[in-house]
């Protein structure tokens, strides 16, 4: 079963015995209608769903260039008579291994083409043993997909520190840091941010590779237009924690957003975040590394076999 096509900012719902309720309603971030079903109640709930509604455009359009640049690039390889044809191959593909289409496209655009004397796209690679999620128990890491890694990532923070708000972004070489999941922040915040650029703790933390510690309100560091953002939601400290592979690359961030000024995590709250971003960081690495290539191969095999096809003759 494939990954759904999220929009960027997808909205987590962790366990509600383990994170407290955020302040502004709901685990998305909206206001669930009063138990009287009054009008205004009916009219929030509207307007919250034609919000998600909204984003979900914005993070189609945001994707939608990527997309269609990887469209362009198969239809060339390939000599694919039309870019529907390329947009189908890449759908087959991204459902087989249980990807989201934007994730291969990102990666089409980013990997070097293939060399065309060779049969496969990455020729000698061998199969890799994917790292340990101990804070999955029950679940074998070579079968769990990657959306329910970042899920339980953010989760984990969350519960670990009982933060009431937190998102969650992943490296893309192609786009930098893209919104993947978050809990209790507001729509407004999450389209602001739903492509991460300079001038937040997280991009920051992405960049030095550690965990930065941030007092939005008089930290340098932070854009005005983001320090506004925020602070809106009422965060005013933030806790960036990057997500590193094996071989030191940044491959995401977390970050939890807590109420009160320059507020602290214990040695042991540090520790145990650390603790997880370092697994999730190295099974993102495996995942790239392996399941990614797998549908690159695909892709290609499939791509090169639709190429050796006679063009089809137009009927009379």
């Amino acid at each position: 079963m494939q990954e759904p096509e999220d929009p960027p900012s997808s909205a987590y719902v962790p366990d509600a015995a383990a994170v407290a309720p955020s302040a502004n309603g709901g685990p998305d971030g909206s206001r669930e209608g009063g138990p009287d079903g009054s009008p205004d109640d009916d009219r929030q709930a509207e307007l919250d769903r034609l919000r998600r509604e909204v984003r979900d455009l914005r993070g189609k359009l945001v994707a939608h260039p990527l997309i269609s640049q990887a469209q362009g690039m198969l239809q060339e390889r390939y000599r694919l008579p039309d870019a529907e044809s390329a947009f189908e191959l890449m759908k087959r593909c991204s459902q087989q291994h249980n990807m989201k289409l934007r994730s291969l496209a990102s990666a089409v655009v980013s990997v070097p083409r293939p060399d065309e004397e060779r049969g496969l796209w990455f020729p000698g690679r061998s199969g890799r043993t994917p790292p340990a999620l101990r804070f999955l128990p029950g679940h074998r890491p070579d079968k769990v997909n990657r959306s329910t890694v970042l899920k339980q990532v953010l989760h984990q923070a969350l519960s670990l520190t009982d933060a009431s708000m937190g998102d969650l972004q992943t490296m893309e070489p192609a786009v930098g840091l893209r919104m993947e999941h978050h809990y209790g922040l507001s729509e407004e915040f999450l389209d602001f941010f739903a492509l991460v650029e300079e001038g937040t703790p997280c991009f920051l933390a992405a960049r030095r590779q550690v965990r930065v510690v941030s007092d939005i309100a008089t930290d340098p560091v932070v854009g005005e237009p983001a320090r506004e953002m925020i602070l809106s939601v009422g965060s005013r400290t933030a806790h960036s924690i990057p997500m590193l592979s094996a071989t030191g690359r940044t491959v995401g961030v977390f970050s939890l957003h807590l109420p009160r000024e320059n507020q602290e995590l214990t040695r042991a709250q540090a520790t145990a975040l650390e603790g997880v971003a370092a697994q999730a960081g190295r099974w993102l690495e495996w995942h790239q590394r392996t399941i990614l290539l797998n549908a690159l191969e695909d892709l290609h095999r499939r791509g090169t076999a639709l190429r050796a096809r006679p063009p089809r003759r137009p009927t009379d």
